[in-house]
């Protein structure tokens, strides 16, 4: 049975750009026989497209569309009816979303079978337009403005919505029992910088029909903008932590300052270790961490949501992993039984190959509440081929809640900034960091565990404290400090160590520069 009442287009939060373009097809059943259409027939246009110039894509739409406010567009619905593969006992299904509003740039979508590849038309009467008057006539050259994706994820007999592309190169996808949260995307193109931000758009997709017996769905697309093109084939695998196999080849048409590869957008409004305004939610994100996996380490690094851009980086070789995370799962933590965030997915980028010497860098834009996302992370890679040549690359991409990837030494599962009940009159900082799991449980309260801790020169470590905690079973951390000039950032990094040998991951954590109000980001 399929989703009774499909799920209206999300609201785009920062910075979700437009699309376009809906079709039909009558059903045909693909068995066993080879497809004509693969990866290389993508990247052949994808090449061909860059020894072009760019031309910018129509977006002229009927004003009917152009004029809808954001309620009127949710009321424009795909009519579950028309799902592409309804009834055909196929694994998935396919609806589509309509232009308007914030999309407004032509998506062309076509179906892959042993016959070839075969352009969907769209359809109006595929759609339910609930109190808009709009007149379908005008509507018949039109295209979807992107695509989602059905399949029975929680339960035998229903069709839970699993993926969605629209907006950008911008996607989401969710494993058993999430909720929408952040999302991933194609490129990230000079991110942060004063230039501004280049967004590449998939402008084309081809879906492979599927078997009676598939458990995972082809999706090739693609990119283009002024400054790139792009050619991606998308695994989808859905399951306890939907996962998606990557491969992708971009090509520039001119140099590009910063080229950010698997990037993800999430949101961080407030959390434990930051203050935030009167809010009967104790915190508010999509995200509450990046974490990074290189050959020598694990990372943590606490998200803020700072009061001016930062921008910070870690750099290494042939990164093993980096993703950003949901580790909080507790309700009682956020206390919205409509946004769920306990129930958001992480989204963990494992590279393919070697992809050589770079940086993840991890973005945090200010924002006054939760409708925008501001957190960026991608990988940039320190060599980027010349316009024209192929820039290949290759990643799994899990979106995770039950079976998350962490370290298997002991990790952080909350960072407290306060001073507690105790005012020092130096004014110095305190942070409290609680670390769970790996060999911690086992260890007597008495062991020689002990917080190896590094700060820039901008901090002066004043105290430290390690102690285990009764309640988890886990270990605490308490380091008080003092910035020594509050116009200018202070970075730390600390973890626990038994033995000369590390227990924990390495807590990572960057203070913003003074902004107006004493000793707060």
């Amino acid at each position: 049975m399929s989703q009774p009442d499909a799920s209206p287009a999300p609201r785009p939060r920062w910075p979700w750009r437009a699309l376009g373009l809906l079709m039909t097809v009558p059903l045909l059943i693909v068995s066993g026989a080879a497809l004509a259409f693969d990866f290389k027939d993508v990247a052949a246009k994808a090449r061909n497209l860059a020894a072009k110039s760019y031309e910018k894509p129509d977006m002229t739409l009927p004003k009917e569309l152009i004029d809808l406010g954001y309620d009127q567009y949710r009321d424009i619905r795909y009519r579950p009816d028309k799902a592409l593969w309804r009834g055909s006992k196929l694994p998935f299904e396919l609806q589509f979303f309509h232009p308007g509003l914030y999309y407004n740039q032509e998506v062309k979508i076509n179906l892959i079978t042993a016959e070839g590849a075969r352009p969907l038309r769209f359809d109006p009467d595929n759609f339910d337009y609930g109190k808009n008057p709009i007149d379908k006539s005008k509507l018949r050259d039109l295209g979807y403005a992107g695509f989602r994706v059905h399949y029975p994820l929680n339960r035998k007999d229903y069709k839970d919505e699993l993926l969605v592309f629209a907006g950008a190169s911008y996607f989401r996808a969710l494993g058993k029992g999430q909720r929408y949260g952040l999302s991933a995307r194609g490129l990230a193109v000079d991110t942060g910088l004063i230039t501004g931000e280049e967004f590449p758009s998939f402008t084309e997709f081809w879906i492979e029909w599927p078997r009676p017996e598939d458990n995972q769905l082809t999706i090739y697309a693609l990119l283009d903008s002024r400054r790139m093109t792009g050619a991606y084939k998308f695994v989808v695998k859905p399951g306890d932590s939907t996962v998606m196999d990557v491969q992708a080849r971009v090509y520039l048409r001119e140099r590009v300052e910063k080229l950010g590869l698997a990037p993800l957008t999430s949101m961080f409004s407030f959390s434990e270790n930051q203050g935030h305004r009167e809010d009967y939610r104790p915190e508010v994100h999509d995200s509450d961490g990046l974490q990074v996996q290189t050959d020598k380490e694990w990372l943590w690094r606490p998200l803020v949501n700072p009061k001016r851009l930062l921008i910070t980086s870690f750099s290494t070789v042939n990164p093993r992993g980096f993703g950003l995370m949901q580790r909080d799962r507790k309700f009682d933590h956020y206390e919205d039984l409509e946004a769920r965030y306990d129930l958001r997915p992480s989204a963990w980028v494992q590279p393919k190959g070697d992809w050589g010497a770079g940086r993840v860098e991890l973005v945090q834009i200010p924002t006054p509440d939760e409708t925008n996302d501001n957190i960026v992370a991608y990988w940039v890679p320190d060599n980027v081929p010349a316009p024209g040549q192929p820039l290949d690359f290759a990643y799994t991409l899990s979106w995770q809640m039950n079976k998350e990837a962490r370290p298997p030494l002991a990790y952080v599962v909350q960072t407290r900034r306060g001073m507690g009940y105790q005012r020092d009159p130096d004014g110095s900082l305190r942070f409290t960091v609680d670390f769970e799991g790996g060999e911690l449980p086992g260890l007597k309260p008495d062991a020689p565990v002990i917080a190896g801790v590094w700060m820039d020169d901008n901090g002066e470590l004043l105290e430290r404290q390690v102690l285990r905690n009764d309640v988890t079973g886990g270990w605490r951390m308490v380091l008080r400090f003092k910035r020594l000039d509050d116009d200018k950032p202070l970075e730390m990094r600390a973890m626990l160590r038994k033995d000369n040998a590390a227990l924990s991951e390495t807590w990572s954590y960057i203070l913003p520069a003074y902004s107006g109000t004493k000793n707060t980001p």
